[in-house]
């Protein structure tokens, strides 16, 4: 099972890989698809000639293509896709596509790098934020906490009785972690504290030293650890690997009081299938923050009680976001003076 992070340049890559981008005369010419923080966008227009999105609406495919024609590096999201007919229409310009964020899956990164344009992301910046939102909605959905919100919010509720709202403690549960990169081991350093058991599933286990550390224990059997799992929750890229990793089949796996989390990429589970689990009392219930569809979600979903939903947020701290744009700033200006990047990926480019 892949982690859930790319790892980004090491003095392990190619030499190809390694060699030092030509200077740049002058201001870099950068394009930058989405609003980014004002001290981000205030440091930017210094340091180069940028043009930023003051609309913040997302690009479609065509403008994405004008714009990656008319710059020297394109500062995209994990929102833009921008596979290989958009790189080869992109012309000779284009030489650095510097990405907000930690994810890469959304860039095709062959194409990318046949046509000489390296790839920088942002890798780290959100660990602990999406592990704070993971572990939120770990605790919220067994109490049916948003759900409580709700009943109040909608002026029904009656008081305190001792029969209503009642949820399901965590301490002693088995949480399965699947994907155990660096957001999954700092899930599983937040649940240890809360009393769960932790169970792992990964490409490549850990150290035991690390184990040790995190109170977890490998699984090598994905089906077995959705058997097992009290609480599920994914941090894996989005991959062709992992699409529908939780197809209909292994959301039949799990436990009928079990509950998922899912705060990395919605196609990593078969919305349907677990709409239906939902609906059919076959789940215990789930929290999302990403979707197959997004920024659509299936009204299913909205209908049901036992799922508590989120914007696409786990990342959505000023703290994080301000780090991210310094390390595309960084990224950007190390490549301007001919230097490689620091956070360049190399990652399947062998």
């Amino acid at each position: 099972m892949p982690n859930q992070t790319p790892v980004s340049a090491t003095p392990t890559g190619s030499q190809t890989d390694r060699r030092p981008t030509r200077r740049i005369e002058g201001k870099p010419a950068v394009i930058v698809t989405r609003r980014l923080l004002p001290v981000t966008e205030r440091r930017m227009d210094e340091l180069f000639t940028v043009s930023l999105n003051a609309s913040d609406a997302p690009m479609n495919r065509q403008q994405l293509i004008a714009a990656m024609q008319r710059c020297d590096v394109l500062v995209p999201t994990v929102t833009d896709r921008i596979d290989a007919e958009m790189i080869a229409a992109a012309g000779d310009r284009l030489r650095l596509i510097a990405s907000f964020g930690a994810g890469i899956e959304h860039i095709d990164l062959a194409a990318a790098r046949a046509r000489k344009i390296i790839v920088t992301n942002t890798p780290g910046v959100f660990t602990d934020d999406t592990a704070d939102m993971t572990m939120a909605l770990i605790l919220a959905v067994p109490r049916r906490f948003l759900e409580g919100g709700r009943v109040i919010r909608d002026g029904e509720w009656q008081g305190w009785a001792p029969a209503t709202m009642l949820g399901h403690r965590i301490g002693g549960k088995l949480l399965g972690i699947v994907g155990m990169g660096r957001i999954g081991q700092a899930v599983a350093h937040r649940a240890r504290a809360f009393g769960l058991q932790i169970a792992y599933h990964n490409r490549h286990r850990l150290p035991e030293a690390l184990e040790n550390m995190l109170g977890a224990r490998y699984e090598p059997d994905l089906d077995q650890l959705l058997r097992d799992a009290d609480i599920l929750t994914l941090h894996c890229p989005a991959t062709p690997e992992t699409h529908n990793l939780l197809d209909a089949r292994r959301i039949g796996l799990m436990k009928r009081d079990a509950y998922l989390v899912n705060t990395a990429r919605g196609e990593l589970i078969e919305e349907q299938a677990l709409i239906a689990a939902l609906s059919e009392d076959r789940l215990g219930g789930a929290g999302l923050d990403v979707y197959s569809t997004e920024p659509a979600i299936d009204p299913r979903l909205l209908a049901l009680p036992n799922v508590a939903l989120l914007p696409h947020m786990g990342s959505a701290t000023f703290e994080g976001r301000e780090a991210s744009g310094e390390r595309v700033i960084a990224n950007i200006r190390f490549w301007a003076d001919g230097h490689r990047p620091p956070d360049q990926v190399l990652e399947g480019w062998a």
